[in-house]
C-alpha cells in the first residue's frame, strides 16, 4: 500500500471510531474530530514499518556509526 492509502484508511477507521464513541457519549462532532485525528497518525506510522532496501539498510548504518561518533565527541570535550 502506497502512504496515501495508509493515511486514508487511517482517516476511515478513526472516523468510524469516532461516530461509534460520539453517538455512545452523545457528542458526536467532538468524537468524529479525536477520531479523525488519531486514524491520521495511526495511518502515517503505518508505512514506518516497513523494511528497508538493503543499499538503504547500508546507508541509514553508516549515518546512524557517524551521528554516534559525533554525540561521543560532543560529551568527551566537556
Amino acid at each position: 500500500m502506497k502512504n496515501g492509502k495508509h493515511t486514508g484508511l487511517g482517516i476511515a477507521l478513526g472516523a468510524a471510531l469516532g461516530v461509534v464513541a460520539g453517538v455512545l457519549a452523545g457528542h458526536i462532532a467532538i468524537w468524529l474530530g479525536i477520531g479523525i485525528a488519531i486514524g491520521m497518525a495511526l495511518g502515517a506510522s503505518f508505512h514506518r514499518s516497513k523494511e528497508r532496501c538493503p543499499e538503504c539498510a547500508v546507508i541509514h548504518q553508516k549515518h546512524e556509526a557517524r551521528s554516534g561518533q559525533v554525540q561521543s565527541s560532543l560529551g568527551s570535550g566537556r
